[in-house]
C-alpha cells in the first residue's frame, strides 16, 4: 500500500487534514502517518482537535515550539527528515502557510518525495508576513498545488507556473467541507453558548493573534479600544490567543469585553453559528463566517480571500478603531445574501484523488 506523510502544526491545518483523512480511510488505499510538528502545544489548541474531529493521533510529536522562527523552522527541518528516513512515503501533504508547512516541504524535496501544497496559490502581496514567505516558498517547490480559488490558479499563472513541471488543480476550500460535516455535530458536542449565555445573533465574535497586530503595541490598542466600544453595544466574545494574552499582561491592557479561553473546534462552529458577525486577523475565520453566512471585519491591512470582500461579505479596516466600528455598524443593517457559490464542493474526495494520481505517476 503507497503511503503519505501528513504534516501538521497549526490549528487550522488540523482541521483540513480532518477531511482528507476521512477521506483516506473511507477509501482504504493509502496508509497515512501523520506528524504533529508541536507548533500548536497547548492542549486546548492541538490535543483536543485529534479528540474532538476523530483525526487518527499523530504517530510522532516531535514537540517544536516556543522559538524563533529561524530555529523553529530549521529544527522542525531536520526533526521531519528523520521522520521521512524511517518512513519512506511516496508523497508528504503540508497545509497553509507555517513554518511547520515549509519545514515539510523542504525536508522531503530534499530527499525527492513528491509535495502535495494543500491551499496553494494564496497570497497577500505583503511579503513582511511570515506567512507570506511560507506558502510562496512552499509552492515553489511542490509537486501538486491544490488552489481553493480561481484567484489562487491566476496567481500562480502570473508567477509562470504554467512553465514549472507542477500539477495545479482547482479543488476548492477543504475547510468547506469541514465546516459542513462538523456543524452537523458541533450543538451536541458543545454547550458554549449555554455555558456563556450567549443569546444568538446578540453577540460579535472576534479573534486576535497575527504578529503584525500583536506586535505593534498602538495598533493592538486601537483595535481594543474598537472592540470596546461595540461592546457597549453588542456584546463581543473573543477566545484568548496565548500571544495576544502575553502581550496585554506585559502592557496592562484590560479592556472591558468577554474575553474566554481557546475553544475547541466545535465550539468555535457554534459561536460561529450564533453571533452576529466576526471580526478578525485569521484567515481561515473570514471563511468560516461566509459558509456559516456571517459578515466578517477584517483586522489587517490585507487578505488572501479577496472573493469575500469583492462580494461585499468582508471588508478590510486595518487597525483603525474609526473603521472597525463603521463596518459593524453597516454589517449590522445587512441583509446580505449569502447563497453564492465560491468555494467549491466535495473537495476532500478531489485533492484525494490528485494524490492518487501523483504518486501513481
Amino acid at each position: 500500500m503507497k503511503k503519505i506523510i501528513t504534516i501538521l502544526g497549526a490549528r487550522p491545518q488540523f482541521v483540513k487534514a480532518a477531511v482528507l483523512s476521512r477521506v483516506i480511510k473511507k477509501n482504504n488505499e493509502l496508509e497515512e502517518v501523520i506528524v504533529h510538528t508541536g507548533q500548536h502545544f497547548d492542549s486546548n489548541m492541538s490535543d483536543v482537535f485529534f479528540k474532538e474531529m476523530m483525526i487518527p493521533n499523530p504517530k510522532y510529536n516531535l514537540d517544536i515550539n516556543s522559538m524563533s522562527h529561524g530555529a523553529m523552522t530549521g529544527k522542525m527541518l531536520a526533526d521531519v527528515e528523520s521522520v521521512l528516513q524511517e518512513e519512506q512515503p511516496n508523497a508528504v501533504v503540508v497545509y497553509g502557510d507555517t513554518n511547520s508547512t515549509i519545514a515539510g516541504a523542504l525536508a522531503a524535496k530534499k530527499m525527492g518525495i513528491k509535495v502535495v501544497h494543500v491551499e496553494a496559490g494564496l497570497r497577500s502581496f505583503n511579503m513582511s508576513m511570515p506567512e507570506e514567505i511560507n506558502r510562496i516558498l512552499t509552492d515553489r517547490i511542490s509537486d501538486l498545488l491544490s488552489c481553493p480559488t480561481q484567484t489562487a490558479v491566476d496567481n500562480l499563472a502570473n508567477e509562470g507556473y504554467a512553465n514549472l513541471p507542477i500539477m495545479i488543480e482547482k479543488h476548492g476550500d477543504i475547510m468547506k467541507d469541514a465546516v459542513e460535516y462538523y456543524s452537523q455535530f458541533s450543538s451536541d458536542r458543545s454547550s458554549i453558548i449555554e455555558e456563556l449565555n450567549l443569546q444568538k445573533g446578540e453577540f460579535v465574535l472576534a479573534t486576535i493573534h497575527r504578529q503584525e497586530n500583536t506586535d505593534d503595541i498602538d495598533k493592538l490598542r486601537a483595535i481594543f479600544k474598537a472592540f470596546e466600544e461595540v461592546h457597549q453595544k453588542h456584546q463581543v466574545v473573543l477566545p484568548l490567543h496565548p500571544r495576544t494574552k502575553a502581550v496585554l499582561e506585559k502592557h496592562q491592557i484590560s479592556p472591558k469585553i468577554t474575553f474566554i479561553d481557546p475553544v475547541g473546534y466545535y465550539s468555535m462552529l457554534e459561536l460561529l453559528k450564533n453571533c452576529s458577525m466576526v471580526i478578525t486577523d485569521s484567515g481561515g475565520l473570514q471563511k468560516e463566517a461566509f459558509f456559516n453566512k456571517k459578515h466578517c471585519i477584517i483586522v489587517r491591512e490585507e487578505t488572501e480571500w479577496l472573493e469575500l470582500v469583492n462580494h461585499g461579505f468582508a471588508k478590510i479596516v486595518g487597525s483603525n478603531s474609526e473603521l472597525i466600528k463603521a463596518a459593524f455598524e453597516e454589517f449590522t443593517a445587512s441583509d446580505k445574501d449569502f447563497s453564492i457559490e465560491l468555494y467549491g464542493n466535495h473537495v476532500g474526495e478531489k485533492i484525494y484523488q490528485s494524490i492518487k494520481t501523483l504518486i501513481e505517476a
